[in-house]
Parts: structure tokens; sequence; C-alpha cells
């Protein structure tokens, strides 16, 4: 074997990796776009947790507030509501479930499972604010609030969903209780979606 005939094997060798090498790296520029696509946009990870200042809320007031393109309903209950909401018994309820993001999954509906409690939060205090999704199980229509229906809380007039004052499906065809949202207090005049 001559030197010109090793030399050859060596450049030969080079050529090789420097092609597979330029292959590879096209392949990758020529996919990264594809595969960058797939990451959500910059206002959806804008929408991934929201503050809300809920400092101006008066008792028996509620806020709405678009949260990951959907409505959500922030309710600070007059005492009122909340003993109507405790008045009811859960297992005469269509849907005996809470429906509570921040809570065990399958907890009963009762009141305080489906309300917003600050903390230290104790009696009544404890279950005046409610916070949940303002989309109707039936058919994901918005329901209009402020005490109406035939149980003082959500009417969905579409196809005659009530609600009543805890977001409990009472009457109609929504199959489930309006869904509260993963939220939680920080400090005394905000809270935090998602």
């Amino acid at each position: 074997m001559s030197h010109a005939e090793d030399h050859a094997g060596t450049r030969r060798d080079f050529l090789y990796y420097a092609t597979a090498g330029t292959g590879a790296v096209a392949t990758g520029a020529a996919v990264w776009p594809l595969v960058n696509q797939m990451n959500p946009s910059a206002d959806v990870q804008a929408q991934a947790s929201v503050r809300v200042d809920i400092s101006g809320l008066e008792p028996g007031t509620q806020l709405t507030v678009k949260w990951r393109g959907k409505p959500v309903f922030i309710r600070r209950r007059t005492p009122e509501e909340v003993e109507m909401a405790n008045a009811v018994d859960v297992d005469a309820l269509p849907d005996p479930i809470a429906r509570n993001a921040n809570v065990q999954e399958g907890a009963p509906a009762t009141d305080s499972n489906r309300a917003l409690a600050p903390e230290g939060a104790e009696g009544a205090a404890a279950e005046e604010w409610l916070v949940m999704m303002g989309v109707c199980t039936h058919l994901g229509c918005v329901p209009l609030g402020d005490g109406a229906g035939d149980f003082g809380g959500w009417f969905c007039p579409c196809h005659g969903s009530h609600y009543d004052t805890a977001g409990r499906i009472r009457k109609g065809p929504a199959p489930e209780n309006l869904p509260v949202p993963v939220a939680r207090f920080d400090g005394e005049t905000e809270i935090i979606l998602g």
C-alpha cells in the first residue's frame, strides 16, 4: 500500500463525515420550524395565570374576567346567598359532585367545597367568594347572573338551565355544576387564576 492510497482513505473518510454532518445540520434546520410551531404562542402563555384585583367588589356583586379564552365569574356573595346555598340537600342535586379543581376529586358539592376561602377566613367569610367558569355545562352558553333563574344564582336562557347561588345545576338540561378553576387568594385583594 502506497502512501498515496493511505492519504486517499483519509480524505474519503473526511468527505464522508463532512457530508453526514452537513446533512444532519440541514435536516435539523428544516425540522426545527415544524417542531417550534407546536409551542404555545405568547398570548396563550400569558393567559396561563391571571391576577384579578377584587378590592372593589362589594357583597352581592360580580366580576367577569376572561381566562384561557373563557369567562370566569368572581362573585362576592351576601350572607343570604351563602345561607341559601348551605340550605340545599347535596344528595338531592342533579350533580352532587363539587367540580372544584382546588379540592379532592369527587368531593361533595357542599357550598364550602365550591367557595374560595381567603387564608385564615372562618364562618361565613370563608364561603363569601365564589369563583367559577362562566360557561353552561350543557352547550357552552354564558349564563346570566345577578340572581337570575329560579334559585337566585345563574340562568342560561338558551335551553333553560338554572344554577343556584353556589353555581350548582338545579334544573334544566345541563348535566354538571359550573366548574371551579384552579384559583387562590394572594393577600386580601387579589385572586390568581391558574
